[in-house]
């Protein structure tokens, strides 16, 4: 077949692809009015998530799952645009893990708003600046994200949605390595650089700033410096990529949430998180996780942190598989509310990736 009828076929299937995204946008503006009328959440996280399972499940190629999965997130993200004008609040500025994370759960068509501290992003969601934010929990070399927990104590958002993000690290700056003087990125960022910087920038000062952004913002200005951030932040800030993938574990992967004020409907893969503080008394936590032990919850992660309220009082974060909807539960939640002096679950929402 020659070169034009191939093409020819190409247009016949573009015109096709065009009508059919313009009929799913109107029937997109349908449900938008019938979820205003119910009052249910414009962003279904459970949703989404049926529609990408299916749509895998159906897909014999040569279309990747992962190229099919960014076509779709950007339908879904003009969709979302279609139905209410979003604004994602994220730990900023732009360019930084959380952006990207951002990006990939919402993809481009919604507004962004780029905090300075995560507990910004928590206040813009809960005064409606924001309709859901995007904050870093934990990473698979440096642990939790503490920070992130203990706003969880006060706070009345909901975990709604996790992003998993393979994060690969790369070092930035306008002169040859030879010539660096000086390195700065984000705390966490180091920790999972340690060694490689110990082995090839051994006498160079590392910095600490807020944010890998606000590194490659300094390294762009700076002469002889540098800084660990994205690929995205050396296009952004002009920077050339001296050394790529510079981390220190290959597996590097950082989880986000989505935080906002309503929970995730049950999709039969879920994960719940909740927090609680114990009575001061001998064998107390022990108690506290024989409930889901009788009813054969897996907890998938357990961490501590003080309460700041009082000497030697903490705060217990766990996840557990499941929705809490479940009857199972429900009914080990019930139980541990009873032993517990404070208990909060802080959402129910698909595992994900």
């Amino acid at each position: 077949m020659s070169l034009r009828s191939l093409r020819k076929q190409i247009d016949g299937i573009d015109r096709t692809i065009t009508k059919l995204l313009n009929l799913r946008a109107k029937i997109t503006l349908d449900v938008a009015k019938t979820k205003r009328k119910s009052g249910m959440s414009i962003y279904s996280p459970d949703r989404e998530r049926e529609i990408l399972r299916k749509l895998t499940a159906i897909n014999k190629g040569p279309l990747s799952y992962s190229a099919l999965e960014a076509i779709y997130r950007e339908i879904m993200s003009f969709s979302l645009s279609l139905e209410k004008p979003l604004k994602i609040a994220y730990l900023g500025p732009q360019a930084t893990f959380t952006h990207l994370a951002a990006l990939k759960r919402f993809g481009s068509q919604v507004s962004y708003i780029g905090c300075d501290s995560i507990s910004e992003v928590f206040a813009e969601v809960e005064r409606s600046a924001a309709d859901y934010g995007v904050v870093p929990i934990e990473n698979s070399i440096e642990g939790a994200v503490t920070h992130t927990l203990d706003i969880f104590v006060d706070s009345d958002l909901k975990i709604c949605a996790q992003i998993i993000l393979d994060v690969s690290h790369n070092l930035l700056a306008n002169c040859a390595r030879d010539k660096i003087r000086r390195v700065y990125s984000n705390p966490q960022v180091f920790g999972q650089c340690r060694a490689w910087l110990q082995e090839n920038l051994p006498r160079a000062e590392k910095i600490e700033v807020p944010s890998t952004t606000r590194a490659a913002q300094i390294a762009a200005k700076e002469k002889h410096s540098a800084c660990i951030a994205s690929i995205l932040a050396a296009k952004v800030y002009k920077l050339k990529i001296i050394a790529s993938y510079i981390e220190d574990s290959p597996h590097n992967i950082t989880r986000f949430l989505v935080i906002g004020k309503s929970d995730a409907g049950q999709t039969g893969h879920d994960k719940t998180s909740i927090l609680f503080s114990i009575k001061d008394r001998v064998g107390a936590l022990h108690d506290m996780l024989l409930p889901f032990k009788k009813y054969r919850i897996n907890l998938t992660k357990i961490e501590s942190r003080p309460s700041k309220k009082k000497a030697w009082e903490y705060y217990f974060y766990v996840d557990l598989q499941g929705h809490q909807n479940n009857p199972r539960i429900k009914k080990a939640l019930l139980e541990l509310e009873s032993k517990c002096a404070f208990l909060k679950v802080l959402g129910s929402y698909p595992v994900g990736e």
